[in-house]
């Protein structure tokens, strides 16, 4: 069992952020293997943060269910939901990532107005 949903954002986050480390990605979609479920192949071939998001969201709901059908006596069921864990994590760092993202376009627009204010332009 491995981290699919993990190495799936990798992916989708080395496509949003241009990202060229061929290494990374052989190995990602090496543990992917040649069948990913839909929602995890849609997670690695997300092409922004926010499709990141989306797809990330929808593979932690399936995680869920997952889990919640999970025999909690199974050998592997600690692992199971240590995933969990570490995709919530995932979760709120793509959260966090995308409020700092847009609080830096508000800081740019905010930059922008101010030097019109100080050196207006002439029509």
């Amino acid at each position: 069992m491995t981290c699919h949903e993990i190495e799936a954002l990798r992916l989708g986050l080395m496509n949003s952020l241009g990202i060229s480390d061929d290494a990374a990605k052989k190995h990602a979609r090496d543990e992917l293997g040649e069948n990913p479920e839909p929602h995890i192949e849609a997670l690695a071939e997300a092409d922004t943060l926010a499709d990141c998001k989306r797809h990330l969201d929808t593979a932690l709901v399936e995680l869920e269910e997952e889990v919640a059908a999970a025999d909690s006596e199974a050998a592997d069921y600690d692992y199971l939901r240590g995933r969990l864990v570490a995709v919530r994590d995932a979760e709120a760092a793509i959260d966090r990532l995308l409020t700092q993202g847009e609080a830096f376009l508000d800081d740019l627009g905010e930059a922008h107005h101010t030097l019109h204010e100080v050196f207006p332009a002439d029509e």
